[in-house]
């Protein structure tokens, strides 16, 4: 309970940046601008800021990285074995079928940051800033392969998978954090300050844009391909999250951020993978839509099971 008024606090920012897309009052084209400037400038000098200044020599990072990566990849193959199955039973081609399984295994970082150092200060900021260095290339590896298998039209070269990779702005900056941690000593504070405004802004914008990407208009009546990744991602995931943070002996706000990163819903950029592979675009943002309003219930229960 003590979580819920800062959770209740994320979602109304969400709710902000929905209501700002949905009344028109940020016209499209601006609005798109204002997401790649999230992306591309406000969350990586965050990320960077984070993972050069974070006592990570306190912090079990190979520990809640192993959880992640293990839970991942235990939702992952189980959908790929079930593949031949959704095909027979529910009719879902191919690129329903890669539209699933991303709403399934993709997480919203933008989400998950905000939420992670809302609720437990610098030590979640940089929990968070570890999973995203350990997930965001499996991830995008996973995603791309199976829309890549299974449905798109133009499959993309080896050369242009490794290069979407390295454009990641969230894999970079993570690197560029590492890199600096054993000179932060020497770096004069009027280069690190105008980094730590900019990151600073990066919690409430990353919020607004997970809100105005949202799609209400994609509403319909849910089917079976609208549930289960739903069911995967909110439920399935931090049960089996869970599991292995047992196994590796995670407690207290290691094991509070990692239950967080499997809770948060998909991540908006499967729409645009989707769209530009050539998947089920249109099931993409309706699973998008239906996981962000399910995990307003969702998170708080899972969350609040912790106390």
């Amino acid at each position: 309970m003590s979580a819920l008024p800062n959770l209740l606090t994320v979602f109304l920012v969400i709710a902000i940046g929905a209501a700002l897309r949905g009344t028109g009052v940020i016209v499209r084209e601006d609005w798109r601008g204002f997401e790649r400037i999230t992306y591309f400038v406000l969350f990586p000098a965050m990320l960077t800021t984070t993972m050069a200044t974070a006592d990570l020599a306190s912090t079990p990072f190979l520990a809640v990285g192993a959880t992640l990566v293990l839970s991942l990849l235990t939702i992952a193959i189980g959908l790929l074995l079930m593949r031949p199955l959704l095909a027979r039973w529910l009719g879902m081609d191919g690129a329903s079928f890669s539209s699933v399984f991303q709403g399934s295994i993709r997480w919203n970082s933008f989400v998950a940051f905000a939420m992670a150092s809302s609720l437990y200060g610098k030590q979640g900021a940089a929990l968070c800033a570890v999973a995203i260095a350990a997930m965001i290339p499996l991830l995008n590896v996973l995603a791309v392969g199976v829309i890549a298998r299974y449905a798109a039209a133009n499959r993309p070269t080896p050369l242009a998978f490794v290069q979407t990779l390295i454009k990641n702005p969230f894999i970079w900056s993570c690197l560029i954090g590492l890199a600096l941690r054993p000179i932060m000593a020497y770096i004069p504070s009027f280069i690190l300050s105008p980094l730590n405004m900019i990151g600073q802004i990066s919690l409430a914008a990353g919020l607004l844009a997970a809100g105005g990407g949202l799609e209400l208009t994609a509403l319909r009546r849910p089917t079976w391909s609208h549930l289960l990744p739903g069911l995967a991602k909110l439920v399935a995931m931090p049960i089996i999250a869970s599991l292995f943070a047992s196994l590796f002996s995670l407690s207290g706000t290691p094991l509070a951020v990692t239950l967080l990163c499997m809770s948060v819903p998909t991540a908006s950029a499967s729409y645009i993978l989707a769209k530009q592979l050539g998947g089920n675009a249109v099931l993409m943002a309706e699973i998008l839509v239906l996981q962000t309003l399910a995990a307003m219930v969702s998170m708080p229960v899972i969350l609040g099971s912790l106390s």
